[in-house]
């Protein structure tokens, strides 16, 4: 087992009608093994679902002592999460979690979620092509699409 690997993750989320019956879905690969997780809400929305399963996945190798102190690279397809936790989040929290345009922040309870697990990991976000034939992205798009079906 070499621990000196970075922990690779993949998210997905989404939901049937925005607002709709919603799933995420995610592959922790660590150490040889792909960990999938997933879970879903009745009544929610596709940016809520992405937000849960990036929560999700960061909470998983925050809470396996073995995963500590080693670097993350989370592959998301939502532009949304990438772009919030890496780039708009800083303003965000300097305008007191308002927009560019003076307006609340969306989701701010999961923002602040996000930021506090990525805050205390090593992690670097990676952009993917949603529905491009990537394996792991693919099997999170499933696990995503049986959470929906659960409540539809």
């Amino acid at each position: 087992m070499n621990t000196n690997e970075d922990i690779v993750v993949y998210t997905d989320g989404g939901c049937s009608g925005n607002p709709g019956p919603g799933g995420w879905g995610i592959v922790v690969i660590a150490d040889g093994v792909a960990k999938q997780l997933s879970g879903g809400e009745p009544y929610t929305t596709n940016n809520r679902m992405e937000l849960m399963a990036a929560i999700n996945a960061l909470s998983v190798i925050s809470n396996t002592p073995s995963f500590a102190g080693r670097h993350v690279v989370v592959n998301i397809d939502s532009q949304y999460v990438k772009n919030g936790i890496t780039t708009w989040i800083h303003s965000w929290k300097a305008k007191g979690w308002k927009t560019a345009d003076k307006k609340p922040v969306k989701n701010q309870e999961l923002w602040e979620t996000l930021d506090s697990l990525n805050s205390n990991l090593d992690v670097t976000w990676n952009w993917v092509k949603g529905h491009a034939g990537i394996e792991y992205n693919e099997i999170c798009d499933s696990l995503c699409q049986a959470e929906i079906r659960k409540y539809q």
